[in-house]
């Protein structure tokens, strides 16, 4: 049970936490998502490299898929929660902004280690991109 004390002290701790962002001027609104400038869909990557990255990352990611989901702007992937589909996450997060910096990325990761999303998202035609391209 949380003690009245407790309470109090969270509240008037969050106070101070929202003013002081206010103060600095970084509190998000609703909306605390990147964004991002590019709107050319095009993947950096030769031919060669591209079927190379097919072939291994991308391969391995869709083995781990749990679940997919389709957003208005692109998808939502489930994987299990581990460090290693955490790790193998990021890698494809730092090798795909080389190539297709259109996307935008964000993960959710679950605490009790049992489930992470990763959001692949863009502009207009980044659905279809993901699915011709990246075949998820």
């Amino acid at each position: 049970m949380f003690s009245m004390l407790a309470i109090c002290s969270y509240s008037q701790n969050q106070s101070k936490s929202t003013a002081m962002k206010k103060q600095n001027g970084s509190v998000c609104s609703d909306d605390c998502t990147a964004k991002n400038k590019s709107d050319q869909m095009s993947c950096k990557l030769t031919s060669p490299e591209l079927q190379k990255r097919k072939e291994t990352v991308i391969a391995s990611l869709k083995q781990q898929i749990l679940e997919k989901k389709e957003l208005q702007n692109g998808y939502a992937f489930k994987f299990k929660g581990t460090d290693e589909i955490l790790d193998e996450l990021t890698e494809f997060i730092k090798t795909e902004r080389e190539c297709c910096d259109f996307f935008t990325f964000a993960m959710s990761i679950g605490g009790d280690k049992k489930e992470a999303w990763l959001e692949l998202t863009g502009a207009n035609g980044v659905k279809e991109f993901i699915t011709a391209e990246l075949g998820f």
